[in-house]
């Protein structure tokens, strides 16, 4: 094994596998000590398994879509709950952007 991985293994984090389509609940910690919440659809996974993989999370919050991009093995992201599993023939999910809420449930087969 070379020394970068035999550095970075002991910062890898135990996470669910998570794929495109899940409906997830990510709670990470902020500087206030407290916890906060955000909930939404897994549209894409990116940079393998590695300590640099990221996964893009698009939710409703306060009657708007946002995207956050969350590093999986950071140290901030407390768990990574999956709500549901939905079927997706794409590893990237880019065109819900443009697509309503209503069409979004029928696309992604959830």
């Amino acid at each position: 094994m070379d020394k970068i991985a035999l550095i970075t293994r002991k910062y890898l984090k135990e996470v669910p596998e998570i794929r495109p389509g899940m409906v997830v609940r990510v709670t990470e910690k902020i500087k206030e000590g407290k916890n906060q919440t955000f909930e939404g659809i897994v549209i894409a996974r990116k940079h393998g398994k590695g300590i640099n993989a990221t996964f893009t999370v698009r939710g409703f919050v306060a009657n708007q879509w946002v995207e956050k991009i969350y590093p999986l093995h950071s140290p901030n992201i407390e768990k990574i709950e999956i709500l549901k599993v939905g079927r997706t023939r794409r590893a990237k999910l880019y065109f819900i952007r443009e697509l309503p809420q209503s069409k979004i449930k029928k696309k992604l087969k959830i």
